[in-house]
């Protein structure tokens, strides 16, 4: 069994054996022998698909705090808590508020096997819980598996070394072919692969900087689509997300998106400060990965680097290839971090929903279909002001520009160039535009 099971991926049927032997406190080496493979294929199987539950056992509620069994808090913590006659340790829910609180780690999902699934305190437990799940492994190791197999097998320090060489050559007018040519003891890809580089956008030099190429008549479909970085979302995923979230409450959320106008023609990348509703749009000629870098290198020389940070601490965004180069976006020209970014899970456009809501907006002054291309960004701005102006019930019948300066301050609204519409002259139709064409 072991010769036949040796260098092949686990399946769906090795991960139910495994958790199965987590809960019954089998060792790595026992659910190995089981299955046909080694213990450290075993242990490195459960530490990469750990799933953290902030939940607590039967009857009693998530409780993490040191001081739990030795809590002297009565519903004084909470301000207005219904439960005032019950010690808060009965509660769990002050948890956050409480000045007190000092968070408490299971010393046993230290070791192997680094999870509570076959733990005998687990029903009594209130602590977070490690656990391991075969069903959702099996989903974990799909995504990561699909998404191995599309893209660029580049890191972001190669992307920049090619960059340095190719673009500024293109850009004189030399082949891709020539290029390569006379330069093969630095470029390290051959002529197919640099052509699909500089088609997918990944350099600032284009399709456009190649007269020849722009003649020739586009494929009709393209078979994959194509990531700068495969790996992208590894350690950025929704549940990552929310992990974060948990260790920094408070935390401001900018969510990410493309807003398309008519297929393959320039494109809106929308910024949605999440807390004040607040959005940014910025007119990209082209859908791809180094059109939105730039807007946000842009935006940190504008901004500097205190306030930039104070703004765009957490980025969301989908899984489209235009967000696929995360490292380019995290890092400043510097080399430091500047934000963290996060994805969203496939086809859930829910888990950013404020973002895809204020799009009905934008949708009402330039219909989908509508070519975005034909509008200036100072045309962009203008139907941002008008939307930002717009007062939401949501956010207590104020308007979003009310609300970002509250938090941000109105000078920052100046340094991006929104100004206030008054109430009455606000216009969400496509008739704001009209009148108004892009000034050559």
């Amino acid at each position: 069994m072991e010769s036949s099971n040796k260098n092949k991926h686990l399946v769906l049927d090795d991960r139910y054996e495994i958790q199965h032997g987590l809960n019954e406190s089998l060792s790595f080496k026992a659910i190995g022998t089981a299955i046909g493979k080694d213990c450290t294929t075993i242990s490195k199987e459960v530490k990469a698909h750990i799933i953290f539950e902030k939940k607590g056992a039967p009857y009693r509620p998530f409780n993490d705090c040191i001081h739990r069994k030795q809590c002297s808090h009565y519903g004084d913590v909470c301000g207005d808590c219904s439960k005032k006659n019950k010690n808060c340790f009965h509660c769990g829910s002050c948890i956050p508020a409480c000045q007190d609180y000092e968070k408490e780690s299971c010393q046993l999902l230290l070791k192997a096997p680094y999870v509570c699934n076959g733990c005998a305190m687990k029903n009594s437990c209130t602590l977070e819980k490690h656990i391991y799940d075969a069903r959702l492994a099996q989903k974990e190791y799909e995504e990561v598996r699909s998404e191995s197999r599309s893209g660029f097998n580049l890191t972001e320090d190669e992307r920049k070394q090619l960059d340095s060489i190719i673009s500024p050559l293109l850009k004189n007018g030399q082949s891709l072919h020539h290029i390569l040519l006379n330069n093969s003891d630095r470029i390290l890809c051959c002529e197919k692969t640099a052509y699909s580089y500089v088609d997918s956008g990944i350099f600032s030099g284009r399709n456009v900087d190649m007269p020849r190429k722009v003649r020739f008549r586009p494929r009709k479909k393209k078979s994959v689509i194509l990531k700068v970085d495969k790996a992208c979302r590894k350690g950025r995923t929704y549940e990552d997300y929310k992990k974060y979230m948990e260790d920094h409450p408070g935390i401001a959320v900018v969510e990410l998106d493309s807003v398309e106008g008519k297929k393959g023609c320039a494109v809106l990348l929308t910024i949605h400060f999440v807390l004040p509703k607040f959005q940014l749009a910025y007119k990209r000629d082209a859908n791809d990965s180094q059109s939105v870098i730039d807007i946000f290198n842009s935006l940190y020389d504008l901004l500097g680097k205190k306030l930039y940070m104070k703004l765009f601490p957490v980025l969301l965004c989908d899984n489209g290839t235009e967000f696929s180069n995360p490292e380019a976006l995290e890092y400043g020209p510097d080399g430091e971090l500047r934000s963290r970014v996060f994805y969203c899970n496939p086809s859930a456009p829910n888990e950013k929903g404020a973002c895809e809501n204020n799009h009905e907006f934008i949708r009402r002054i330039i219909p989908k279909g509508k070519d975005i291309g034909r509008y200036s960004q100072e045309q962009i701005n203008l139907m941002m002001n008008h939307i930002n102006s717009y007062a939401r019930p949501e956010l207590g019948n104020k308007a979003p520009h009310t609300m970002f300066a509250f938090h941000y301050g109105r000078k920052i609204l100046k340094t991006f160039g929104f100004e206030a519409v008054k109430p009455n002259d606000i216009i969400l139709k496509p008739s704001l535009l009209q009148g108004k064409r892009k000034s050559k």
